[in-house]
């Protein structure tokens, strides 16, 4: 069984930054395409970012592309989300997702990842 962790959550006021990492184990990282998601109270999951299995190619939100860069390590074994001029709307519990066979055109999607985290709680205010 694929264990994901990720981490690097907290509280940051409007126009901070904040880092979120993730790791898994159980599957070779180099295998692993990785995938960020937020998700709060009431509504559903919704795709933040995800980068495939060597780090080259990423794929962003439009409501984060331009603030938000994901990228993978291979030989860190670490895949991190790095968040910069972070507002309210911002505020979700975040979620990294593992998977192994997701292609290029299902990587927006929820479903193409099997294996995930507990999520880290992000939350922008003043």
């Amino acid at each position: 069984q694929v264990q994901v962790e990720e981490s690097g959550g907290g509280l940051v006021q409007p126009g901070g930054s904040l880092t979120l990492s993730c790791a898994a184990s159980g599957r070779a990282w180099q295998r692993l395409h990785i995938a960020w998601f937020r998700q709060v109270v009431g509504k559903e999951r919704e795709f933040v970012a995800a980068v495939r299995l060597s780090g080259g190619h990423t794929a962003y939100a439009d409501s984060v592309k331009g603030r938000f860069t994901a990228s993978k390590d291979n030989a860190r074994n670490t895949a991190v989300l790095q968040m910069n001029n972070l507002q309210p709307e911002d505020t979700a519990v975040y979620f990294c997702g593992a998977g192994d066979t997701v292609i290029i055109s299902t990587m927006r999607r929820e479903s193409a990842y099997h294996y995930w985290g507990q999520g880290t709680q992000v939350t922008v205010s003043a």
